[in-house]
């Protein structure tokens, strides 16, 4: 039936009963013990803003135990792209599992609309993304990235202290871009200025050889240059480009525990 005669239920229901819980809670425990519960409630026609007040309440228990637990395990969920989890995330985690050891991470790879569709979807607790990103996510602003032309050794191009756009349009151009992750084919348009694109790809590491190799040139944010393994040459640009880096998530006030202390340790980055 809705109301399964399991411990974890007797227990809720005497925990109600002493009014240390609300009776929210009391039906999350029971939809979390049956499996019947949720059918049930639609066959009977209950209405949708029952359901989802069971199915809020539910997540808020969730909550509530990460609390109990007190971080003693769990796992955090994030989204990234590659130079966050190059750069970033492992002096975050590493600091992190010194106050907490126990907890587990999974990380998930992408480029932003996919980060962002995880975000909404439940897929991940937390990601990290280019501002701004659209509607329905909460965002924290982190650190703005500079972008810098990529150019092989001995480059002609070297000469300037800063690249002209003009003329770094005129090489065989490597393009970091993924299907609406244009950031740098906008740092062109936004100038008036077509590049002469001979490669494109969302792979950083695949633009710096090619670069090394002497098969054009690039644009790439900095923060992915920190440590570059490549035998290539950096220079500033003569126009302004960044981007600006922030972590999303779908809700701070209903984020888990783990999700919220992970957040304090963003200055490690």
């Amino acid at each position: 039936g809705v109301l399964p005669q399991c411990g974890f239920s007797t227990a809720a229901a005497s925990l109600y009963s002493g009014g240390i819980i609300t009776v929210g809670t009391l039906i999350s425990v029971f939809m979390s013990t049956s499996d019947e519960m949720l059918p049930i409630l639609i066959s009977r026609a209950s209405g949708a803003g029952m359901i989802l007040k069971i199915c809020d309440d539910f997540e808020r228990l969730q909550i509530e135990i990460d609390s109990l637990n007190d971080l003693s395990s769990g796992i955090i969920r994030i989204g990234t792209f590659s130079s966050v989890a190059t750069y970033w995330l492992p002096n975050i985690i590493k600091e992190f599992k010194k106050d907490y050891p126990n907890i587990e991470y999974e990380l998930l790879i992408g480029d932003y609309d996919e980060i962002e569709a995880w975000i909404l979807d439940g897929r991940v607790d937390c990601g990290f993304l280019c501002l701004p990103v659209s509607t329905g996510v909460e965002t924290i602003f982190l650190e703005e990235d500079v972008f810098l032309a990529i150019l092989p050794k001995e480059h002609p191009l070297l000469k300037y202290k800063k690249v002209p756009l003009k003329e770094l349009s005129k090489e065989p151009f490597m393009l970091l871009e993924k299907d609406k992750n244009t950031e740098i084919s906008a740092i062109f348009k936004e100038n008036n200025i077509k590049p002469n694109t001979q490669f494109t790809t969302w792979d950083d590491y695949a633009i710096m050889s090619m670069v090394e190799h002497g098969l054009g040139v690039s644009i790439l944010p900095e923060l992915i240059l920190q440590k570059k393994p490549f035998n290539i040459m950096t220079r500033p640009l003569d126009v302004v480009a960044k981007r600006q880096i922030g972590l999303a998530l779908k809700s701070s006030k209903n984020a888990s525990l783990a999700t919220k202390k992970f957040i304090d340790y963003l200055k490690y980055r």
